[in-house]
């Protein structure tokens, strides 16, 4: 397990070191992260469906440690780790609805809530991901919502206390799909343990999936992405 966790770190780390000409100065929300890649990309093919992962390390880190979830699928990946909401708003753009998909799944949040880029409050993030799923619809693309993963503590930021804002969110998230004609992903009730903490046996460090955590999270994406795709 030790092993496992460097090499997904190493990876996440070189991920985001092959961002083109980037620089946190000069790029905040890392607009060229995927930039060269979106190009090469290009508009859907004739009938394919495609469909966009938004999101942060734990969307990016899925093609990692259960790649095959991806394979033989049109499915685009565009999780950077770190991320909070106001950076994925600022690049939403670039990187879905210029994608052209049919479905994007937006997952967001834990990282406001650890402070990655400063004091959230949960009015401040669900605004966010409410406008994500705003210029999703406006643009013909139909968004499945996520809940917040469980988490008890940040390793990178202890004595946070997530799970009450965690709650919130995915509260007020939920609500706000149910009112829109939005699919909620409800991530959150089949991971969470009975301390509010993300299960052991999903996780490596209270945060972030493991293997059996993303199968987990695959079968509940794959049943919500079809409820869309089949009708």
């Amino acid at each position: 397990m030790r092993i496992i966790i460097i090499t997904f770190i190493f990876s996440i780390t070189s991920l985001i070191a092959q961002s083109r000409d980037y620089t946190p100065d000069q790029d905040w929300s890392n607009l060229n992260r995927y930039k060269l890649d979106n190009a090469q990309l290009g508009s859907p093919l004739e009938h394919e469906k495609r469909v966009v992962f938004m999101g942060n390390s734990i969307t990016e880190g899925w093609s990692l440690l259960f790649p095959e979830f991806f394979e033989g699928k049109p499915y685009v990946n565009r999780g950077i780790s770190g991320q909070t909401t106001p950076q994925m708003l600022v690049r939403f753009r670039a990187d879905v609805i210029a994608l052209e998909p049919k479905v994007v799944l937006i997952l967001a949040g834990i990282n406001d809530i650890a402070g990655n880029t400063g004091p959230a409050d949960v009015t401040m993030i669900t605004n966010n991901i409410m406008s994500m799923a705003e210029l999703a619809q406006s643009n013909d693309i139909h968004v499945i919502i996520c809940s917040i993963l469980p988490a008890k503590n940040f390793p990178w930021n202890p004595g946070m206390n997530p799970p009450p804002k965690i709650l919130a969110v995915n509260t007020i998230i939920e609500k706000f799909a149910n009112d829109n004609g939005i699919i909620y992903l409800d991530y959150y009730s089949s991971m969470v343990d009975e301390d509010n903490a993300l299960k052991k046996e999903y996780g490596y460090d209270g945060v972030h999936p493991n293997k059996k955590g993303y199968q987990v999270m695959s079968l509940l994406a794959e049943n919500a992405i079809n409820r869309i795709l089949n009708n």
